[in-house]
């Protein structure tokens, strides 16, 4: 896995060994970030269920202004801190090692993020959990301008998502995943 394009370009990323986390592949990656493109300079990006940190540090390489990443496992969390380190990007990132509901309330109070991207465990629904908890908290770092995307297992059903006060933009597919692409 590595750093696909910007001021960390082609620089090799760590991640963690075993099957705790499942890190987006670098063709996945660079399709997502073509979407991307035009939209990540000079912007708050949030990495929710972050693994190694590879989609946070790739938006913070593109141009974004600062990068938010909450991680859970504490093995995942210091393979980020390693990653930002190597890359030089520490500097604009604020890493949350805690449970992703605890991390979404300690943002509470902050400024909207123009992007949330979220790859949570697959079969778990808790991609539904935090779209549920931004739906019902209505916090202060969502607004009508920002883009939610999550990372799922291809067919994953995303049917409750309207009655949650979410549209649905866009579905992109790939041989197993997709991403879908939403806002409030």
């Amino acid at each position: 896995m590595r750093v696909i394009a910007g001021k960390a370009r082609r620089l090799p990323l760590k991640t963690i060994e075993g099957l705790d986390t499942r890190p987006t592949t670098d063709r996945i990656k660079e399709t997502l970030f073509n979407i991307l493109q035009n939209d990540l300079y000079d912007i708050r990006f949030l990495d929710i269920f972050s693994g190694s940190g590879g989609i946070g540090i790739e938006a913070l390489s593109r141009g974004a202004s600062e990068a938010y990443f909450i991680e859970n496992n504490r093995a995942a969390a210091a393979c980020i801190k390693e990653n930002l380190k190597f890359t030089h990007l520490d500097a604009q990132a604020t890493l949350l090692q805690c449970d992703v509901l605890a991390g979404l309330g300690r943002l509470e109070g902050q400024k909207p993020f123009q992007i949330i991207f979220m790859d949570p465990p697959y079969g778990k629904e808790l991609e539904r959990e935090v779209l549920e908890y931004i739906a019902v908290h209505n916090p202060s770092f969502v607004d009508a301008s920002t883009q939610i995307i999550v990372e799922a297992r291809l067919g994953t059903d995303f049917s409750y998502a309207e009655d949650l006060g979410f549209t649905v933009d866009r579905v992109k597919e790939y041989k197993t995943n997709m991403h879908v692409f939403l806002h409030k």
